[in-house]
């Protein structure tokens, strides 16, 4: 029991991860707290399912389908990451947080009535990525291989944007740009063009987990909102802003998550509530928050 409580919440975790880690590296960049990030994990898993139903269709083996997934995740971050910051961020960058929420929330709204144009209202169905690789026996019970390739996914990807962050000259550009946007420009960076980029990482990493938990789920309208709300749980307890608070929130929610659906079935949403609301009370930025505000 424990064994699979273990698993089950880092499967959870991974999920989560891949969500909020987009959502708080685009607060700590762009100081946007982003609503329509749900709706850019829901067209990753679209995009993802569309793409992967079409190759089956035309015969190709079903160990592409793992090819197709991060596509459709990849296309998501490149089209609508970049559009959606240059025709309605920019203009609000500064601006109340109530115009943020509006403007993003209006967003998510667009975007679902897209995706209901696009794909329809009827579930999308693809388990071809999630049997391809089959079980393994944990404890007796027979356990999913997909779920380890998802936890996979989600360290992959977050050792990566840390590294990115914090080794490259990239990630320095992004830090300058966070504490002083002014005189960062005044430097020659193109603090434009950072945020376009830093906007669509964060976009692609909603659609890579959209894209990733779709052969596990129907995908229908309105499936990513439970994900997305228990994303700004995660980094409520980890603290906006910090990639490492992300993945440490991320983990005690899903474990959390877990032990109380295998335990205390009725107490799963109390319990995460409960954890942020102790965490907070005690630490009000967050388990990794920042000490003082930064200045863009």
């Amino acid at each position: 029991m424990v064994t699979i409580i273990i698993l089950d919440g880092l499967n959870y975790a991974a999920n989560l991860f891949l969500v909020s880690v987009g959502l708080t590296f685009v607060y700590g960049v762009l100081r946007i707290l982003n609503i329509s990030h749900g709706a850019l994990y829901a067209l990753g898993a679209y995009m993802a399912t569309w793409l992967t139903l079409l190759l089956l269709k035309v015969g190709l083996p079903d160990i592409l389908t793992y090819f197709t997934l991060l596509v459709g995740a990849i296309i998501i971050g490149l089209v609508f990451g970049p559009l959606i910051e240059r025709l309605a961020l920019r203009r609000i960058y500064g601006s109340d947080i109530h115009i943020q929420l509006l403007l993003t929330y209006s967003i998510l709204l667009i975007l679902d009535d897209l995706m209901k144009l696009v794909w329809g209202t009827d579930p999308l169905f693809v388990s071809e990525p999630y049997s391809f690789i089959g079980m393994f026996e944990v404890s007796g019970i027979l356990y999913p291989w997909y779920n380890i390739l998802l936890m996979g996914v989600a360290v992959v990807f977050g050792s990566f944007l840390i590294w990115l962050v914090r080794r490259t000259r990239f990630g320095k550009i992004v830090v300058s740009v966070i504490y002083d946007r002014e005189i960062s420009a005044a430097m020659g960076v193109n603090v434009g063009l950072i945020f376009t980029v830093a906007f669509s990482i964060g976009a692609f990493s909603a659609a890579l987990g959209g894209a990733f938990i779709a052969p596990t789920i129907a995908v229908v309208p309105g499936f990513a909102i439970e994900v997305v709300v228990m994303a700004f749980a995660v980094i409520a307890i980890g603290g906006l802003g910090s990639l490492e608070g992300a993945a440490l929130g991320a983990l005690i929610v899903g474990l959390a998550r877990a032990t109380s659906i295998h335990l205390f079935a009725e107490l799963e949403l109390v319990v995460i509530y409960l954890i942020m609301v102790l965490v907070l009370a005690f630490l009000p930025k967050g388990l990794f928050g920042e000490v003082e505000e930064r200045r863009i």
